[in-house]
């Protein structure tokens, strides 16, 4: 598998903003259909989006997160730039795979942290299940990736 690679905040920001602003135009972005349960929105507080990742680097090395943030954070911060390469993908089956694969990486390191500072045994329980059930899905769309390219 290739290493994945961290983005700037800078260049994540404008990649967030490029996605934004074609989902304006023409089909409608994933992002307007997605909706969090009032919980989590009430946990997240208000934020602006856009001084979050103009940010994001000084907020990760100044000492302003802590160690579940900076976890979470550099789960999702390793998944970016490998989802924006799926989002160039021609062929809708090689997208929708190689997206899901790098989804579920993202949703293993989640877990990840989650089994490492979670202190509620259900959710470090759910946590299990997901990398278990996401590495078996990995391995079951890279076969099917290796397929559709021959």
């Amino acid at each position: 598998m290739r290493k994945i690679t961290i983005l700037s905040a800078a260049l994540l920001a404008a990649a967030v903003s490029h996605a934004s602003a074609r989902g304006q135009h023409g089909m409608a972005s994933s992002s307007e259909q997605m909706t969090l349960p009032a919980a989590c929105e009430a946990a997240a507080g208000s934020m602006d989006m856009s001084k979050m990742m103009g940010g994001m680097e000084g907020m990760m090395s100044g000492g302003q997160m802590d160690e579940v943030q900076k976890g979470n954070m550099d789960a999702m911060m390793k998944t970016q730039g490998p989802m924006m390469k799926t989002m160039s993908i021609n062929d809708p089956d090689l997208a929708f795979n190689c997206g899901m694969i790098v989804h579920h990486q993202g949703a293993i390191a989640m877990a990840e942290v989650e089994l490492k500072l979670g202190k509620d045994a259900k959710s470090k329980q759910m946590a299990q299940m997901i990398i278990d059930d996401q590495k078996r899905e990995i391995e079951e769309m890279t076969a099917r990736v290796e397929a559709l390219a021959k």
